[in-house]
This record gives C-alpha cells, sequence and structure tokens, in this order.
C-alpha cells in the first residue's frame, strides 16, 4: 500500500509534505508533486499535512488513474526533501476541481530545494 498525490496538488504544489517525509519518496514535477509508490513505507503523515487535501491512501476507490500517474512520473521527475516555494498563485487555484488533463505539466520540477536528485539513471 501507498499514499498517491491527487489533481488536486495540480497547480498548488505547496510541499508541506515533503518536510514530514521519513523516507523522503516525493518527487517534483513543474506543478505538483507525486509519491513513488514502491518508496512509500504507508506511515500517512503526509495526508494531514496537505493543505489542498491532495494526498489519499491508495486504498481508497477510484484512485488508480492516480497510483499510475504518481507511479510513471516518480521514475522521470527529480526527487525532493525539503519545502520549496509554492507557486504565487496557489491558493487561487486550491480547491479548483477538475485540473487534470488540461493543467497538468509533465515536466520536471526546478524547486528551490538545492539538495533534490535526479531519479533519472
Amino acid at each position: 500500500m501507498a499514499y498517491v498525490v491527487t489533481d488536486a496538488c495540480i497547480k498548488c504544489k505547496y510541499m508541506d509534505c515533503v518536510e514530514v517525509c521519513p523516507v523522503d519518496c516525493f518527487y517534483e514535477g513543474e506543478n505538483m508533486l507525486v509519491i513513488h509508490p514502491d518508496e512509500c513505507i504507508d506511515c500517512g503523515v503526509c495526508e494531514p499535512e496537505c493543505p489542498a487535501e491532495a494526498i489519499k491512501p491508495d486504498t481508497e476507490t477510484g484512485l488508480e488513474q492516480w497510483l499510475g500517474l504518481n507511479a510513471e512520473f516518480a521514475k522521470k521527475w527529480p526527487n525532493i526533501t525539503k519545502k520549496g516555494t509554492p507557486p504565487p498563485d496557489a491558493a487561487a487555484w486550491d480547491g479548483v476541481p477538475g485540473k487534470y488533463p488540461e493543467h497538468f505539466s509533465d515536466k520536471p520540477g526546478t524547486s528551490d530545494d538545492d539538495t533534490a536528485i535526479s531519479s533519472a539513471a
């Protein structure tokens, strides 16, 4: 089991979750984060930290698409271990429904996190 990031993160990307993750399983895209499902230890500490309520346990129904997207992009995007700066318009996007696929970017993130390392081989 693992936790997954859903489209509620798109264009919000607050990154509070990154600070509490004990295994550093978050990966950063240009406008959202994902969780690597094979690295997540299902501890759940990230879920209540997300102001956008974008993190859900993969046991909830209807999250298959997000589990796949998290798995795919965790292999492509850089690992992030420290909270960066959220987008300046994050609050305006918080709570906006249906952000995927129109507002999703498959580009990797460029966080303020100096310790971010690439997951690409």
